[in-house]
């Protein structure tokens, strides 16, 4: 298999993410799936699976608090499946090359006007819809990858985005790189304009339940514990999701703070505020969060402390994600309607196996999208262009990510020493 000279050099940039157990990574063999579709690669005490479809994860499989493995990711048994469903809940892709909405499928460069491809709410004049979710109706994780590397710790993906494709100006290039370091799940996006100035925008789309789905307490995330420490204001949605250009602050002790003190999920859906909080007529999550560190001076992101941590008593599994993105979209599976089965690696088991139907809830997950502010390509007042605008010959896009996962009870143990 033969690679564009740009995808090597941005597969190159992605390297020092890799650790030195995957310096004998050779590309000149091509990678294998195993009988599912799925490339496996391994951490210590954790291991996931990777598709090409999406450059998606599949599975994520993690110890309990009692040695019992749990797969804390929604996705397919197989691989096939991802471009089968016709929901297409994005499970575990790389939204793009714009992820979340683009208000009227419209956006401006150096004064010129582009039309992208609607894909949300459709109305009876727009039988197609009146925004941009993703990246249009055939985004980047409704798409195939190639698979450019794979050894036990690390995948790489790559795409090349024609020009025109969704209505987007310009080629992207793109290099996806997973790793697994220790119990750590690095992630680096990078991609490149390559042949006209465009908007580029990634995420990881990843569906959480720390308890794999097989708690036999509750069908929700309602007992999960999340913490956002930095997050003390959030950006201000109209009915639909569309940003009005408002940031709103979240006081403390309401339905949006996460950042005074870790809360359940659940703690606020007994709330009035809660109703409508996730656009008209839904009553939930689905929020953009700014991850405001820079108000207390220059940080590291690797070292400065999670921009969230999400926990539950349950599992005693807990996930911290440090990231150099400013935003962070919280999904509360508001969406689900009961009708999206499980893997054969989740759900209740033993005398209890029935008690719950082997379908994925409303509230039955969480999604958690390291990002830039959404929408900020029609907010100039933002001034989020060099974040999210890139132009040939410029620097590149370029997202970063760890999730690191341990258990509550060790957390606990530091405390009381």
């Amino acid at each position: 298999m033969k690679w564009s000279a740009k995808i090597v050099a941005l597969a190159a940039l992605a390297l020092p993410l890799v650790s030195a157990a995957d310096a004998d990574t050779n590309t000149s063999k091509e990678p294998k799936p195993d009988k599912d579709g799925k490339y496996w690669i391994y951490g210590d005490g954790i291991s996931a699976a990777f598709i090409a479809y999406g450059a998606s994860v599949s599975n994520f499989m993690v110890k309990d608090q009692y040695g019992v493995e749990r797969d804390i990711v929604a996705g397919f048994d197989n691989a096939t499946y991802y471009g089968i469903d016709k929901q297409h809940p994005h499970f575990g892709g790389v939204p793009g090359r714009y992820a979340n909405r683009i208000k009227n499928s419209t956006f401006e460069i150096d004064g010129k006007k582009y039309h992208i491809k609607p894909n949300e709410n459709p109305t009876k004049d727009n039988p197609d819809g009146v925004d941009t979710l993703h990246g249009g109706p055939d985004g980047w994780d409704w798409r195939n990858f190639t698979v450019v590397a794979h050894s036990n710790h690390s995948i790489t993906f790559s795409l090349v985005d024609p020009d025109g494709k969704e209505g987007f100006p310009g080629e992207v290039v793109s290099v996806i790189t997973y790793s697994l370091n220790g119990k750590d799940w690095d992630l680096k996006m990078i991609a490149e304009a390559t042949t006209k100035k465009t908007p580029i925008m990634l995420s990881s789309h990843t569906y959480w339940n720390l308890d794999g789905f097989a708690n036999n307490q509750t069908n929700t995330v309602f007992n999960h514990s999340l913490h956002m420490p930095y997050a003390g204001f959030r950006v201000g949605v109209d009915n639909i999701l569309i940003p009005t250009g408002e940031f709103l602050p979240n006081k403390k002790g309401d339905v949006n703070d996460f950042w005074s003190k870790p809360k359940q999920i659940g703690a606020s859906f007994g709330d009035d505020d809660i109703v409508n909080n996730c656009g008209f007529n839904c009553t939930g999550y689905d929020n953009c969060y700014i991850n405001n560190r820079g108000a207390i001076g220059p940080f590291d992101w690797r070292k400065q402390g999670p921009v969230t941590t999400l926990s539950s008593p349950w599992s005693g599994i807990q996930l911290d994600v440090f990231t150099d993105q400013d935003a962070f979209q919280m999904y509360s599976c508001n969406g689900q309607n009961g009708s999206m089965a499980l893997k054969k690696t989740q759900g209740v088991e033993g005398d209890n196996k029935d008690k719950f139907p082997r379908t994925i809830p409303k509230y039955g997950c969480v999604v958690l999208e390291v990002q830039d502010y959404i929408d900020g390509i029609n907010h100039p007042e933002w001034m989020r262009d060099k974040k999210q605008f890139f132009e040939p010959g410029g620097d590149p896009y370029v997202l970063q990510a760890k999730y690191r996962f341990s258990l509550v009870s060790d957390h606990e143990k530091k405390k009381s020493s």
